[in-house]
């Protein structure tokens, strides 16, 4: 019997792609994507899809039951920079759909769950290099509180309930075929937008602030392969840290400067550069690598060449259609 999967946010930056993936391995008809809104219409479009409110217990638990949903991906979030500006909006939305999702399967609604975590939940007295699985968490912004918080919960409702949650500390996500979604890693993203459309980028964050990143068909990958893992060996409910390579601003510039030589960088740093000062510049996931078996696949020349070739197209496409 094949699974039936849910994923909440299915919307979203990583909420999209995962999608796509997921239906490609399972079928369209295993996988339903659900979001507030139909702000995605690529997802909408692409199979079964569902107005779900993840703020809402009824909401979610419907369309659990309507499609006989055995597994939740739950990846609707406010993300850091969007939640300094509206804090109480996002701690409500964070915390309260995860509870929502734990509680349907603490009642045997649902059998699996993945709920992603984030580097945010490390802080200015937490090792700056090669950041340990088990180390200080004092995070400094809402989001990563929320992330803190959710990690004691996921790994209290798995010994003490028997639910089944795992869980990734994402880093940087960088991708092509969506935009950020409000978070402090943007930069490296809107970098390689702004190299095919203008020539020039503004650098909310300094030269030098490196920070641990990961091209998106490295997050998918890592997604997919802790969800089909063996139950037995998750050893770790919290949240796996996660980690693939580190850069700074400069050092994309520098990437970019190789296929387009023309291209130049200002800096420009705002409220996101006291963020990303708490954050960790690189991670030691030894864990996720020794109990699942992770590995990457993408370093940063493979990301620049890939992030260029495609925005490229894109942008091409879309000045011809518009013709």
């Amino acid at each position: 019997m094949k699974s039936k999967i849910l994923i909440i946010g299915a919307c979203g930056q990583i909420g999209s792609e995962l999608t796509f993936k997921l239906r490609e391995l399972h079928g369209d008809e295993n996988v339903i994507a659900s979001d507030i809104s139909y702000s995605n219409l690529d997802i909408v479009n692409s199979g079964i899809f569902e107005i779900v409110d993840a703020q809402n217990y009824a909401s979610v638990k419907v369309c659990v039951e309507k499609h006989k949903i055995d597994t939740v991906y739950l990846m609707a979030a406010i993300l850091s920079a969007t939640g300094e500006k509206y804090p109480m909006k996002a701690w409500d939305l964070n915390m309260e759909s995860l509870f929502h999702v734990l509680n349907l399967a603490r009642a045997k609604f649902i059998k699996k769950v993945f709920w992603p975590s984030s580097i945010a939940v490390f802080g200015t007295t937490t090792p700056k290099e090669y950041t340990p699985q088990y180390t200080t968490m004092e995070p400094t912004t809402v989001y990563g509180i929320t992330k803190q918080v959710g990690e004691r919960w996921c790994e209290y409702y798995h010994n003490k309930y028997g639910v089944d949650v795992r869980s990734l500390r994402y880093p940087g996500i960088i991708s092509w075929k969506t935009l950020p979604g409000g978070g402090t890693t943007d930069y490296a993203v809107e970098i390689y937008h702004k190299a095919i459309t203008d020539g020039i980028y503004d650098s909310f964050l300094a030269e030098d602030t490196e920070l641990p990143m990961m091209f998106m068909d490295d997050a998918i990958k890592a997604t997919v392969d802790i969800m089909k893992a063996k139950k037995d060996t998750i050893k770790i409910r919290s949240s796996y840290n996660l980690a693939a390579i580190s850069f700074t601003p400069k050092e994309v510039a520098e990437s970019i400067k190789k296929q387009l030589p023309d291209f130049k960088i200002t800096y420009n740093p705002d409220y996101r550069q006291e963020i990303a000062n708490s954050w960790p510049q690189s991670i030691n996931d030894s864990y996720a690598r020794q109990d699942w078996k992770w590995k990457h696949q993408f370093n940063l020349e493979d990301i620049t060449k890939e992030m260029l070739l495609q925005l490229d197209k894109k942008y091409k496409a879309a000045l011809n259609n518009s013709k």
